[in-house]
């Protein structure tokens, strides 16, 4: 039993599996997330106060704990790489980070949609729950860009996984956020 997670650390049994399961997982999640998106935005009543606004709602809060979710397993993935020193780990965390991205601008983008008839602005500077998110999306870059700058790969691996470790720090924030203020 141990012996196959063990093998997951390995980078040539790990792509094999993940190759073969791919193929077959790819079509449920797209018919699930398809499926989603249209009961979220076309068959959820309508809200009594916010109206038709709301729909967007449920592709918000999804992106913004899929964002948030994204740099877990990035920080996760970096002190599992720099603790034990599993190259697969780094490259976990280096693949989570464009896809983390992309959710930040995706949750930033629709709560401006969502903003624009509520608060009658698409962008609040005082709101803490959107700057921080901002700053979220920042982590994602300076975590690329780090990642991309340095040539030697080990010590690219090593610097990116300390600063997903100190970037944890805003998801505790962004998370909060919402309870706090």
């Amino acid at each position: 039993m141990w012996k196959f997670f063990h093998r997951l650390a390995s980078p040539p049994h790990f792509y094999r599996l993940a190759a073969t399961l791919s193929p077959w997982l790819l079509a449920p999640g797209l018919v699930l997330i398809a499926y989603g998106v249209y009961a979220g935005l076309f068959l959820a009543p309508m809200d009594y106060q916010q109206k038709d606004a709301f729909r967007i709602i449920y592709v918000h809060v999804p992106s913004a704990y899929l964002s948030m979710m994204a740099y877990m397993i990035m920080a996760v993935a970096g002190g599992i790489g720099l603790i034990w020193r599993m190259k697969l780990a780094h490259a976990v965390a280096a693949s989570a980070a464009p896809l983390g991205a992309w959710f930040t601008f995706l949750a930033l983008a629709t709560g401006s949609i969502w903003g624009r008839p509520m608060w009658g602005t698409w962008w609040e500077w005082a709101d803490p729950r959107m700057m921080s998110e901002l700053i979220l999306l920042f982590f994602y870059f300076g975590y690329m860009a780090l990642r991309g700058a340095i040539d030697d790969t080990a010590k690219a691996d090593k610097a990116s996984a300390v600063l997903a470790l100190v970037g944890v720090v805003n998801i505790i924030i962004v998370h909060y956020s919402v309870t706090w203020w």
